[in-house]
């Protein structure tokens, strides 16, 4: 085996004990397949047992919400305590029978709900998403009272608690990509005067709770991590100096691994559409930031965005960072960690979506990827030519079923 190779497939021990195979993950995507009752199914399982064959270290889930009246997408799983253990366990199961890890990312949308979904939006700060003339899709947020946060708090406890119970390795506390933690870390979204906004340590308040409530709850050997910006890509918001500090107030808090991401529902970066040129010198976008964080991380550090060939994987590792993490790469190909194992140079080629409008743009790219998920789920191929505006027009169908099935579902659930 050749050095470069010991490199991606080398073990890494976590601070908690726990040990990664490899340095390969599969990062979070947003399956929107949930089954009736919010519930992972069979194609859902069907869907991560291939990743679980594909050689990847670390399999990470997608979002798994720890409260029933606030999803993301209609077709979202949902994990709290009302929802019944065994279809988790089976997910659990099936996702580890490559040999695997495999760790449930747990989160709450805040603010980055659709108008037309039912149940809350809450967020910090009552600031609507602005996404231009698409704004309208979205919902109009109310400001969290503490009593909420304190609940929120305890429901990604109750559902990293379950999680574990389910047979789960880990969990990976969401707090990226614009959704409720990472508003609260936002001086743009977050503009309380209370202990839970201000200054960085009051904005960071909610995820330093959540990932003490995590902890104290969940076995020593069960892996804690949190998903992070590097940087929000927005004037004024949260930037790669605060999340160099934030890193720091995870540590003493025996958090595993801190996964580096970008970006919102207003700046796309983590869809390969980021608003400043830095970002598009890489194919992996955000790895001049993580080698500035890995620098001086007192913890190990995980990146995700753009990485489809072993060079750039390898680039990644030599500056620092400790686990690879692929998204669409490994939607398309869920084999490629066995392909690079077995010397193969072998690369994901989507085409990019012509789109101007950024924010439509980056919604059609993830629901091309969706797409290949669904057909993986059914043992079908994958197909990364699709018409990128086909699967938009797919996914829309779907999610239409899926809303109606939801809006049902959450009734019966609340007794109205």
């Amino acid at each position: 085996m050749s050095g470069r190779d010991e490199g991606l497939f080398t073990p890494l021990e976590l601070p908690s004990g726990s040990v990664l195979p490899n340095r390969l993950a599969k990062a979070a995507m947003e399956e929107s397949m949930a089954a009736p009752g919010q519930l992972p199914g069979d194609r859902m399982l069907r869907l991560y047992e291939r990743w679980g064959r594909g050689g990847a270290g670390l399999i990470i889930t997608g979002n798994v919400m720890v409260h029933a009246d606030a999803l993301t997408v209609p077709g979202g799983t949902v994990l709290d305590a009302d929802s019944p253990i065994e279809p988790f366990e089976r997910w659990a199961e099936a996702s580890k029978r490559g040999g695997s890890q495999v760790w449930m990312q747990i989160n709450h949308p805040g603010r980055q709900v659709f108008a037309d979904m039912p149940g809350v939006a809450w967020a910090p700060s009552a600031v609507r998403v602005d996404i231009g003339r698409q704004s309208r899709h979205l919902a109009q947020p109310t400001e969290m009272t503490a009593e909420q946060i304190r609940a929120t708090v305890a429901r990604f406890a109750e559902t990293a608690r379950r999680a574990e119970l389910a047979g789960f390795d880990g969990v990976e506390v969401h707090a990226a990509h614009g959704y409720l933690i990472s508003q609260f870390l936002s001086p743009l979204t977050n503009r309380r005067t209370d202990e839970w906004g201000g200054s960085l340590p009051n904005r960071a308040r909610l995820l330093t709770d959540v990932v003490r409530a995590v902890r104290n709850t969940v076995g020593p050997s069960f892996a804690v991590a949190v998903k992070l910006n590097s940087a929000d890509f927005q004037r004024g918001g949260f930037d790669a100096s605060d999340a160099g500090a934030v890193i720091g107030m995870l540590a003493p808090l025996g958090v595993d691994l801190v996964e580096l991401s970008g970006g919102s529902y207003e700046s796309p970066a983590m869809s390969g559409l980021p608003a400043d040129a830095p970002t598009r010198a890489r194919e992996a976008y955000f790895l001049t930031l993580a080698e500035e964080l890995a620098a001086a991380s007192p913890l190990p550090l995980m990146l995700t965005g753009g990485i489809v060939r072993r060079p750039v994987a390898e680039e990644v590792l030599a500056g620092g960072v400790a686990v690879v993490g692929m998204g669409s790469a490994l939607g398309v190909d869920p084999d490629l960690p066995n392909r690079w194992r077995a010397g193969a140079d072998t690369r994901v080629v989507l085409p990019p979506v012509r789109v101007k409008d950024k924010v439509m743009a980056s919604a059609i790219g993830m629901s091309r990827v969706r797409y290949q998920l669904h057909r993986i789920a059914r043992d079908r191929p994958t197909n990364p030519g699709v018409n990128p505006m086909l699967a938009f027009l797919r996914d829309y169908v779907g999610r239409q079923r899926s809303l109606r099935r939801y809006r049902t579902w959450l009734r019966r659930r609340n007794g109205r």
